[in-house]
């Protein structure tokens, strides 16, 4: 038996220990993560009802939840297309109509004439007055029956497990809190807060005359005690698998003597000194022998993937190979072109794979890799799958982080061999709300390239209505008559591939007709690989004018030429992608424009995003925007939200509670380590996303 095991503890006593949970019941209540009695008191409610006193039916209201009393005064089954039984109850005040679809004999013949009933529902009306469609009941004994002391909590159930048994059992759960059974306090600083023992009989017992609004939000005091502490577990975690991490070996590079000076001094420009700053951050964590876990943001075109490249040669230096990860084949191309040309002439062979590269090729370039010939490799996540070894992996470059979950970061680091584990090396073009930064990559450590390269002009965003369509492609044959290059851009609601190239297929076919003398181009997701690189290669070249395209070029085309770019239907982007899409312009020195197409009518929430979009060019300042509108959720991903799954907490509503969790958690590792298991349990459960690490 377990040493530390104590039977008292509720973490340790299982859900079969209360009264009415056999086998079968407790199959179901697994499935929402049910197992301890500890458990059921975390499972908390997300809305309640108020059963705490009896309205007189003259006085209920269209759509209102009540409580009323009343006698039968008449009780039949009606045959219509549906079978039907209709129950008349009334108090002398007024009468209401009880309608169930689904009944049994026996409450049929319990609800006879005379009968006390006390119900529970939603009242609506139709043509014969008020009535409640099956209402929760009781045929009551005795007229002085008490109502309940409390509110009655409504917990997030699943098929086959009731509100009643939820409700049945968080009041056993309660009576052994209540009894002594512990649930450990195990936050440090109890001052501001009410006890654990406090918060969760409040939460789930709430008085009679409670501000409901605020418990229905999640910011009552007794809730926010629990988001605190649900905040600072996943925090935790997080600097767990930080720790864990930072105990392993990793290979310790000297700085580049050679090939990082030489790369310099190609350029035919000088590294700001954003870019500067940074790379000595980076410089300095690759020559320590413990792995680099650091995240890279900078606005788009601040010019991080030089800062990459700066960490690349200082591991190839030492003989290490380097693995570039990136979300999309179009930007994984355009790592990979842009690699070779700074590369090659440093006799560094740079290698190229995706899901797409098959057959002979891929197993050339497999080998390549293996033998520690090809030196850098670019690519998506093909990159860790079961077939590709490396050499001597020592740096992790993975761009556009919010696209991967911690997962997938995982599986590349544990592509080297066990003696040692690679660095990590993490980019981001779209900039993190510092409260969202501090919840999902808590584990990294963070540099910012806040400058953008000089010679680069603001943006000009006009937003336009779709009435005014021939309007804007008279500009574009404007544009293009000046020798500018221009980016149209079809965005689809629908999450389907096969439609938004279509929509880009007809745009483009419209765009080729309406101007005759431009070149046109079009590229999409299902373009093979050779050709989205040639299409992208003649636009580069300048052989293109006018590029129609899907949001795929979201991410890290460079084309300095094009200087005009128009998204239909921006409404339906997020701010972060139109940013992203608007970064393509305005690369060079030349006055860039960016017109956001809009469908007539527009959303409230849809009018405030592009107001945003014209009111700034701050990638910063616009993700805190998306964050606002958008949630947590949408504004990291889904992959990403994925390891930020909170039962209590939210992390836009609770934003201060963020800062107070990471200062509460460096105390606790610090000062107090043994609480991070039982923390981390609690709310993440066995089944923690960081488990495995």
């Amino acid at each position: 038996m377990n040493p530390d095991y104590n039977p008292n503890h509720l973490s340790q006593t299982p859900v079969t220990q209360l009264k009415g949970v056999g086998a079968a019941v407790a199959g179901k209540l697994e499935k929402l993560g049910l197992l301890s009695v500890q458990d059921v008191l975390f499972h908390l409610p997300f809305r309640y009802q108020d059963r705490t006193r009896i309205h007189p039916i003259g006085t209920t209201r269209m759509g209102s939840e009540v409580l009323i009393q009343g006698k039968v005064e008449q009780c039949d089954i009606i045959f219509g297309k549906r079978r039907m039984l209709v129950c008349k109850i009334s108090d002398g005040s007024g009468t209401v109509q009880l309608r169930f679809f689904h009944f049994s004999a026996a409450q049929k013949n319990a609800l006879i004439q005379g009968a006390t009933v006390r119900c529970f529902g939603e009242v609506r009306f139709n043509a014969n007055g008020r009535e409640i469609v099956h209402p929760e009941y009781k045929v009551l004994s005795e007229i002085t029956t008490p109502v309940n002391e409390h509110l009655t909590a409504t917990y997030p159930s699943k098929e086959g497990i009731s509100q009643h048994l939820l409700r049945k059992l968080a009041h056993q759960a309660l009576d052994r809190l209540n009894a002594g059974n512990t649930v450990s306090e195990l936050l440090p600083s109890q001052e501001r807060w009410p006890s654990i023992k406090e918060a969760l009989n409040f939460i789930h017992n709430p008085p009679p005359g409670v501000n409901t609004e605020s418990l229905e939000a999640g910011t009552h005091r007794h809730q926010q005690r629990l988001s605190l502490e649900e905040l600072l577990a996943h925090h935790l975690s997080l600097l767990q698998l930080r720790q864990e991490v930072k105990s392993q070996t990793a290979p310790a590079f000297a700085l580049s003597a050679t090939l990082y000076p030489s790369f310099l001094a190609s350029l035919p420009f000088t590294p700001t000194n954003a870019q500067q700053r940074v790379g000595k951050e980076i410089n300095h964590d690759l020559c320590q022998n413990s792995p680099m876990l650091r995240l890279v943001q900078g606005d788009v075109g601040s010019g991080k993937t030089l800062v990459a490249a700066n960490a690349a040669l200082q591991a190839l230096e030492q003989g290490f190979q380097v693995a570039l990860m990136a979300p999309t084949e179009i930007l994984a191309e355009q790592h990979f072109q842009t690699f070779c040309e700074w590369f090659s002439p440093l006799n560094i062979e740079v290698g190229w794979l995706t899901g797409k590269l098959k057959g002979k090729k891929r197993q050339q370039q497999l080998e390549a890799l293996a033998t520690g010939q090809c030196q850098i490799i670019i690519g998506t996540h093909a990159l860790f799958q079961g077939d590709v070894h490396y050499q001597r992996l020592g740096l992790v470059i993975i761009d556009e982080q919010h696209r991967f979950g911690v997962h997938q970061r995982l599986a590349l680091t544990q592509k080297s061999d066990d003696s040692y584990v690679p660095h990590q090396l993490i980019m981001t073009a779209t900039p993190i709300p510092r409260t969202l930064a501090m919840s999902a990559y808590a584990d990294l450590d963070t540099s910012v390239i806040d400058e953008l390269p000089p010679g680069r002009t603001p943006v000009k965003t006009v937003v336009i209505t779709n009435k005014r369509r021939d309007a804007v492609i008279q500009r574009v044959q404007n544009a293009c008559s000046e020798g500018k290059q221009v980016y149209w851009v079809c965005t689809l609601i629908e999450e389907s591939e096969a439609l938004e190239c279509q929509a880009a297929e007809d745009s483009a076919q419209q765009l080729a007709q309406a101007l005759p003398h431009v070149k046109v181009g079009l590229v999409h997701g299902r373009l093979k690989p050779k050709e989205k690189a040639s299409i992208m290669d003649a636009f580069k070249k300048g052989d293109i004018q006018l590029l129609v395209a899907t949001t795929v070029i979201e991410v890290g085309v460079n084309v300095p030429n094009a200087s005009v770019m128009i998204i239909e239907n921006p409404e339906r982007l997020g701010l972060a992608q139109l940013h992203q899409l608007r970064g393509r312009v305005g690369r060079g020195s030349i006055e860039s424009f960016c017109l956001l197409l809009y469908q007539h009518p527009l959303s409230e929430q849809g009018k405030q995003r592009l107001e945003i979009m014209r009111e700034t060019n701050d990638g910063f300042l616009i993700a805190e925007k998306d964050l606002e509108l958008r949630g947590p959720g949408e504004v990291l991903g889904t992959r990403q939200t994925g390891d930020l799954m909170f039962r209590i907490a939210d992390l836009l509503r609770d934003k201060e509670l963020v800062y107070e969790a990471k200062v509460l958690a460096s105390h606790i590792i610090n000062k107090q380590p043994e609480l991070i298991p039982p923390l981390v349990h609690r709310w993440l459960g066995n089944s923690s996303q960081y488990a495995q690490v």
